[in-house]
């Protein structure tokens, strides 16, 4: 029996990086996983294949986590489909390296609507369905920009400061219905979220990290099985640092 055995999860931003690997190991952990990407067919299927090879049932939906009424008729669909959904993790983001001082309007928004915005649109509808039935476990991604002075993008860091804000008060309105909200601060990992960070930001990471590498996919997602797995019954409203040991 794995982790997460007849669970059903929906995971954001799916196709590639960490959202892809927590597809691939939810599987391998006995879950159903749903899971929407932006742009990559090729990828998405490669995920889709990756996930019924494990003998689960898999679904792509190819929408952004900005359009919320795209959203909203997903998670229906996803609900329809699967019966019910234990587990959401809100994984899907983006950065950019800008400096702030000639960010534009346009960058500000563009992060903004999608790692914040987003957890609105997201939630929403998936944690109704978790109200009624008592259960569920809903897991955020945020970063270690959002609690360290790292050189990286204002509006990166101020988004996934928003993301550790949403975690610990919805977590309190949470738990009396049986649903348990956390979330993971991820350190700089082998991803393309992690290429984006200035080059200076990924050599001082050499020497910052203890394990001094980038962390792989496939590590957070081991982790993050079992954070939305029933084992893990008595935490509430926590950040759980994965970072490879940094220093800063």
């Amino acid at each position: 029996m794995g982790l997460l055995e007849g669970k059903k999860a929906i995971i954001t931003g799916g196709s590639r990086g960490i959202g892809r690997a927590l597809c691939e190991i939810f599987a391998r952990e006995g879950a159903d996983v749903a899971f929407n990407y932006h742009s990559r067919d090729d990828l998405a299927q490669e995920v889709l294949a990756k996930i019924e090879g494990y003998g689960r049932r898999g679904l792509a939906y190819k929408i952004s986590v900005t359009d919320r009424p795209a959203i909203n008729k997903m998670v229906r669909e996803i609900h329809h489909e699967f019966g019910r959904i234990d587990i959401l993790v809100n994984n899907a983001a983006i950065n950019r390296g800008d400096n702030f001082a000639t960010m534009t309007e346009h960058a500000w928004h563009q992060v903004i609507d999608t790692n914040v915005h987003s957890l609105f649109n997201v939630t929403k509808p998936v944690f109704k369905h978790m109200l009624r039935q008592r259960s569920g476990h809903i897991l955020n991604i945020s970063s270690i920009g959002a609690i360290r002075a790292l050189p990286t993008a204002v509006h990166y860091a101020t988004s996934k400061a928003a993301v550790i804000g949403f975690t610990k008060c919805l977590s309190r309105e949470a738990a009396p219905f049986g649903v348990a909200v956390n979330a993971i601060a991820a350190g700089i990992f082998d991803t393309d979220l992690g290429d984006a960070l200035p080059d200076r930001l990924l050599e001082l990471h050499q020497f910052w990290a203890a394990r001094g590498r980038r962390g792989m996919p496939e590590e957070l997602a081991e982790f993050a099985a079992f954070m939305v797995s029933d084992r893990n019954s008595y935490m509430i409203g926590e950040v759980v640092t994965v970072d490879g040991g940094s220093v800063t």
